[in-house]
């Protein structure tokens, strides 16, 4: 499962945008819920930060 590096999202909103789960919701940082991912990897791709990493 990804997980997020806190010190470097900026909470952008695009990994949530872009999951196909719904697993991931955005306040102060991006959360995953482990429950809903899938490990399909598309956060990854689309964090401009690289704050997500598999």
């Amino acid at each position: 499962m990804p997980t997020v590096d806190a010190s470097l999202c900026v909470a952008c909103g695009n990994c949530a945008e872009a999951c196909p789960q719904d697993a991931i919701t955005v306040d102060d940082i991006a959360v995953i819920d482990p429950s809903k991912c899938v490990d399909c990897g598309v956060c990854v791709d689309e964090c401009p930060s690289g704050a997500i990493s598999d």
